[in-house]
């Protein structure tokens, strides 16, 4: 039934944003992807970060063929961590364009065969999709050689001016992407401005500041030291996988509170 769920919510409108010139958001409604790149570059560099579920192939490629050319492909996909709501479309595209896949050295095994991660946890909260989620892919992936680790400085290919920040504990090698000069942060799902595990608030994406998605969560301490880490950049504009996007005061209070009372918001009761 979890995957029927999936396939339901895979199957909702697909839409589209620019957030920054250089930041285009594609929503799938259970989850969010980024090109990254000025459309009317002479460089012609632009990255995707995160690929959806598996139908979203698509619509990723019309999007990124009306943005920055039929012609045009990708420097690199980059992940945030390999869930299969991120990777859905990885291969595909992978393959489509012939550019390499990054991602944290500690994720790296679940995308090239070599691990699966845990099975969803229903009694993680009440809402629908937490129950359902021991049905959801989990699985690894093995996209083979196109799998790349993230360079150990930092930086990103093709992204000049961002970093990558290992942000554990939804998945052992998850990552977010800062930019320091605007204070942009695609958070992937390190936390949540949508309550995730609520199949009603997935549908409405009615905002409310949460933390990882609880039932794919496998260490809570690290997820917190994560929240407080993201904190710390002090983000303008935050730029979730799950959620609508959140700048200014509203992100710095939000991330504030979440930082502060992580255990009584984030945590599941038994943890």
């Amino acid at each position: 039934m979890g995957n029927r769920i999936v396939e339901g919510l895979s199957a909702l409108t697909k839409t589209s944003e620019e957030i920054a010139n250089d930041i285009y958001m594609l929503d799938f409604r259970v989850v969010n992807a980024f090109l990254i790149g000025e459309p009317n570059s002479n460089s012609g560099e632009w990255v995707l970060i995160d690929t959806g579920l598996e139908n979203s192939g698509e619509f990723i490629k019309n999007e990124a063929s009306k943005r920055f050319g039929e012609e045009s492909r990708p420097k690199a996909i980059v992940l945030t961590h390999g869930h299969f709501d991120h990777v859905g479309s990885v291969k595909e595209l992978a393959e489509y364009w012939d550019v390499p896949v990054y991602a944290h050295s500690l994720e790296i095994p679940y995308i090239t065969g070599k691990k699966d991660y845990p099975v969803g946890d229903p009694a993680a909260d009440e809402g629908l999709v937490a129950k359902m989620s021991p049905g959801f892919p989990h699985t690894r992936i093995d996209i083979g050689f196109r799998a790349v680790q993230l360079p150990e400085d930092g930086s990103i290919p093709g992204m000049p001016g961002w970093i990558w920040v290992h942000t554990p504990g939804h998945t052992e090698g998850h990552i977010a992407l800062f930019r320091e000069r605007d204070g942009m942060l695609i958070a992937g799902d390190a936390l949540s401005n949508v309550k995730q595990e609520s199949l009603w608030a997935v549908l409405t994406q009615k905002k409310k500041i949460s933390g990882p998605p609880k039932y794919l969560t496998s260490d809570w301490r690290r997820a917190e030291e994560s929240v407080c880490r993201l904190k710390d950049l002090d983000p303008c504009m935050i730029l979730p996988s799950h959620g609508r996007p959140m700048k200014g005061d509203e992100a710095e209070k939000h991330l504030k509170y979440l930082a502060e009372h992580f255990n009584e918001i984030a945590k599941p009761a038994e943890q």
